[in-house]
């Protein structure tokens, strides 16, 4: 007999038939009288990660929206990641209030708009934010850009797939990333190391349950659990280091503190560091010529 219970699935089942972490997002767009709109949202999730010339969001919202009707008008958005600061959250809840217009929900916004670095005409960003991802709208994908805006009673079929007017209600849009702005002590953590310390305090987002509240928690400290490796994976290691270039050798010291790559991720790490060390005039990649090859993997992020 199984320890679980069989939910039934409803609309909005990752919150009203589920528990599911989310993150709180501020997106900023463009009005039709130029000022920048602020929509709070939860459904909004990396969708290019890597592989392609790009790297893209997924965001989900009602197509009536402020915020659906300025991207199919502008196509730029700006997602302000904000930390966990209730009064924050109180006011994101207070800005996902449907039906207000730009004026009135900005009016006394407590968030603070400055300028973003990416060209061109872009809604503003929220200076309160730990980071944000400035964003542009890819319309070309299933011929999006044939979706207009104007229609605030619900859009009649056909209906895009995963782009753009996707049913009566809804959309979903695949943002491409212009730039990550982050704050600076989180920029340093990225680049200069992680520590439990250098994380931001980042909310999760339960989403509107019971019919009265956006529920909310608040950040705790993250830990670490170490990547145990495994007998023989210096040899993996070595293995796979042999067949990257005949001009470039690795020593048994620098294979083995490489045990920790994953297997699935090994290959294309080798390959960076080989063509580091083929730029710098290395042939023979051991534990001090590793570092020099770190250390510029770590500029090149900057």
């Amino acid at each position: 007999m199984s320890s679980f219970k069989d939910l039934r699935i409803v609309d909005n089942f990752y919150q009203t038939s589920s528990f599911f972490p989310m993150p709180t997002v501020l997106v900023g767009t463009i009005a039709e009288n130029g000022k920048t709109n602020l929509g709070s949202y939860s459904l909004c999730f990396p969708y290019y990660i890597a592989g392609k010339d790009r790297y893209a969001m997924l965001l989900e919202c009602r197509n009536s929206s402020n915020t659906a009707q300025n991207i199919l008008r502008s196509k730029k958005a700006s997602l302000n990641f904000i930390t966990d600061d209730r009064k924050y959250f109180r006011e994101a809840v207070r800005l996902g209030f449907p039906g207000d217009t730009t004026d009135e929900k900005m009016k006394d916004c407590l968030f603070t708009l400055e300028d973003g670095i990416a060209s061109g005409e872009r809604p503003k960003v929220v200076a309160e934010a730990f980071q944000v991802f400035e964003c542009t709208w890819n319309d070309t994908l299933e011929d999006a850009y044939l979706d207009k805006p104007g229609c605030l009673e619900g859009y009649e079929p056909p209906y895009r797939n995963f782009n753009g007017i996707t049913s009566k209600f809804g959309a979903h849009f695949i943002l491409n990333i212009d730039k990550i702005l982050i704050k600076p002590r989180y920029y340093d953590t990225i680049i200069n190391g992680v520590k439990a310390s250098g994380f931001p305090p980042v909310p999760v987002d339960y989403g509107y349950r019971d019919s009265t509240n956006f529920w909310c928690s608040r950040f705790k400290k993250p830990f670490p659990e170490k990547i145990q490796a495994k007998e023989g994976d210096a040899m993996s290691v070595r293995y796979a280091a042999e067949r990257i270039d005949p001009d470039v050798k690795f020593t048994d010291g620098a294979c083995a503190k490489l045990t920790k790559i994953p297997r699935v991720f090994l290959k294309a790490a080798l390959q960076q560091m080989v063509d580091i060390a083929k730029e710098e005039g290395i042939t023979l990649i051991d534990e001090a010529a590793l570092t020099v090859i770190n250390d510029k993997r770590r500029k090149e992020k900057k």
